[in-house]
């Protein structure tokens, strides 16, 4: 298995550099390759920043890769519950915290100062995010 970086991944959705996204596709589909967390979160970052991407382009991007025969994230179900926060409005950051909170046992909610992601929240799930 081969983890890879952000760069990496970026050739191979946005397919812009024609030497450097060839080389990624044939590493994605050649062998068994895993992406960490952090790289997932630089990916829609990049994304949406670099190539103006919109959430439903991004979140589509983010199944399809992690849908990928040969590829494995760090967690398939942070991502998931991420997915679902973001597509309910919440930015990716802040979807992933929530996401790993509402997956944590014991964890009865999520405490923050952030309007948009309390407001987010209640489209998102069942995790009450409160006010400190």
């Amino acid at each position: 298995m081969l983890a890879v970086d952000t760069n990496v991944v970026i050739r191979y959705l946005a397919a812009d550099h024609p030497d450097q996204s060839e080389r990624a596709r044939a590493l994605l589909t050649s062998q068994d390759i895993w992406i960490p967390t952090t790289v997932l979160l630089e990916v829609e970052w990049v994304l949406r920043r670099a190539y103006r991407q919109s959430p439903v382009q991004i979140e589509q991007a983010l199944r399809q890769l992690a849908g990928m025969p040969r590829v494995a994230v760090e967690d398939a179900e942070l991502l998931a519950r991420a997915l679902e926060a973001f597509n309910a409005g919440m930015e990716m950051a802040d979807a992933l915290h929530y996401a790993s909170a509402s997956g944590r046992d014991g964890c009865r909610g999520f405490a923050t100062f952030d309007e948009g992601l309390i407001r987010s929240a209640a489209a998102a799930g069942a995790l009450p995010v409160v006010r400190p």
